[in-house]
C-alpha cells in the first residue's frame, strides 16, 4: 500500500497526522506531492526533537547517531525495522534514512528544488506492473508523460477525486492544508488492480474505494 497526500504548506501537525492514519491503515510507502517539497525533511527533524523530548540536537546526541552508525555498518546484518513496516519514530539517523527511503517526492513550481536540475520535478513509481508518474502540478505534465505512464498521481488539488481521461486516470489526495477538510488518500492493489480511498485526518472516509482496472490488453481504463 502506498500513502499518498500533497499540500501541507508547512504545517508539520497535519503532515504527521497524515503520516500516522496512512501507516496505521498499512501503508508502507509514501508519496508526497509538494507544496512545500521542504516540509519532509522538517517533519523529520521535528520527529527526531519529539523523540528527545523537545530537546535540541546537542554534541551527544551526533556522537549517539555516529556511534550508531558505525555500529550498524560495522554488523553483518544492519538493525532495521521489521519487513515492510514503516519505522513509527525518527530517533537516530538509521530512522531518518529508513523514512526517508520509503517516500517518493517532487517540488512543487514556486520552489527552489523546482529550479534545481538536481532535483527530478516527476517521479516515476511502479504499483505492480502500473506505471505511476508523480507530480505536484497536472499541468507540468508533458506529452511524453502521458504516452510512458497510465497513472497519475498529482497535488493542487482541494478534494480527493480519482478522473478517467481516455485511457488514463488522475488522482489526488486533496490537501492538508487549504481546503474545506484535510484529506490523504490511500493508493493499493487489489487482485490485479488499483484501489484508491480517501480520508479526513480524524479517520473519516470521504471518498469511497474506487477500483481502477485495466484492460488486459492495455488499451482500456475502467473506474468503477
Amino acid at each position: 500500500m502506498i500513502g499518498v497526500f500533497s499540500d501541507s504548506h508547512g504545517d508539520l501537525a497535519a503532515f504527521d497526522a497524515a503520516y500516522e492514519l496512512l501507516r496505521a491503515r498499512g501503508a508502507r510507502r509514501f508519496i508526497f506531492t509538494g507544496a512545500r517539497f521542504t516540509d519532509l525533511d522538517e517533519w523529520v527533524l521535528w520527529r527526531r526533537q519529539k523523540s528527545r523530548g523537545g530537546r535540541e540536537y546537542s554534541d551527544a546526541d551526533f556522537l549517539a547517531d555516529v556511534t550508531n552508525w558505525l555500529t550498524n555498518t560495522q554488523e553483518a546484518r544492519p538493525r532495521t525495522p521489521a519487513f515492510g513496516a514503516a519505522p513509527a519514530d525518527v530517533a537516530s539517523e538509521d530512522d531518518r534514512r529508513l523514512v526517508m527511503e520509503r517516500f517518493v517526492r517532487v517540488p512543487e513550481r514556486d520552489s527552489l528544488h523546482y529550479r534545481d536540475p538536481s532535483t527530478p520535478n516527476k517521479m516515476l513509481e511502479l504499483m505492480g506492473d502500473t506505471l505511476c508518474c508523480v507530480v505536484h502540478d497536472k499541468n507540468d505534465l508533458s506529452r511524453d508523460d502521458l504516452l510512458n505512464a497510465m497513472v497519475f498521481i498529482h497535488g493542487k488539488e482541494s478534494d480527493p477525486r480519482v478522473v478517467q481521461i481516455g485511457p488514463r486516470y488522475f488522482v489526488t489526495p486533496g490537501r492538508l492544508v487549504g481546503a474545506a477538510e484535510q484529506t490523504c488518500g490511500l493508493l493499493e492493489k487489489v487482485d490485479r488492480n488499483l484501489q484508491f480511498s480517501a480520508f479526513r485526518l480524524d479517520g473519516h472516509p470521504v471518498l469511497e474505494p474506487q477500483v481502477l482496472q485495466l484492460d488486459k490488453r492495455g488499451t482500456k481504463l475502467t473506474v468503477k
